[in-house]
């Protein structure tokens, strides 16, 4: 079976011993245990739509403590604004749009994200959609190497809001047979 038909659901790992075997033996809902040999470059992901409501831009406004007048304040958005409407933070966009291609894999680490740039706005009530395309990968360190995707988050009907790469070690399925730069 060629590795992108390859099942990375219910892995050993995620099958508790502290719960009844019957439990332990259904397979994680989004969580995947691909390694860095599995990582093919060109590979994209479409995520489900989702819809920003008023609250959820409130509340994570209200936890970052991001209290800008275009994203909390309608009467200045609506009157003094460039856009007449209030903004949904970037940071949210951001977080909610890579937040919908997340897929827990136990084998990959954050490393950092490169060219994060938001393209338009976004306001409450636009749905936004992403699609992660698997860029590059190259060994890094003897246990594990670094790949890089892009994140490109879309509003509407396909019109682009955001943009970023994603940096991840992920761990080599087997480190001894993995080709390192001299």
């Amino acid at each position: 079976m060629p590795a992108h038909t390859t099942p990375t659901v219910g892995v050993s790992s995620t099958h508790p011993k502290d719960m009844p075997p019957a439990h332990a033996a259904i397979a994680v809902w989004n969580a995947e245990n691909w390694f860095y040999e599995d990582f093919e470059i060109g590979h994209k992901i479409r995520s489900l739509r989702r819809t920003i409501s008023e609250g959820e831009s409130h509340m994570f406004n209200t936890l970052v403590l991001d209290i800008h007048p275009y994203v909390q304040d309608q009467n200045f958005a609506a009157t003094e604004g460039i856009f007449g409407k209030r903004l949904v933070a970037g940071a949210f966009v951001f977080s909610a749009g890579l937040g919908l291609v997340a897929t827990n894999c136990i084998n990959a680490f954050s490393y950092g994200y490169d060219k994060l740039r938001f393209i338009k706005p976004v306001f409450i009530g636009d749905t936004i959609y992403t699609i992660r395309e698997n860029l590059e990968k190259r060994p890094k360190y003897e246990q594990m190497g670094l790949i890089r995707a892009s994140y490109s988050v879309f509003k509407g009907e396909g019109e682009l809001v955001l943009y970023c790469e994603h940096l991840q070690t992920v761990k080599y399925k087997h480190p001894e047979a993995v080709e390192r730069p001299a």
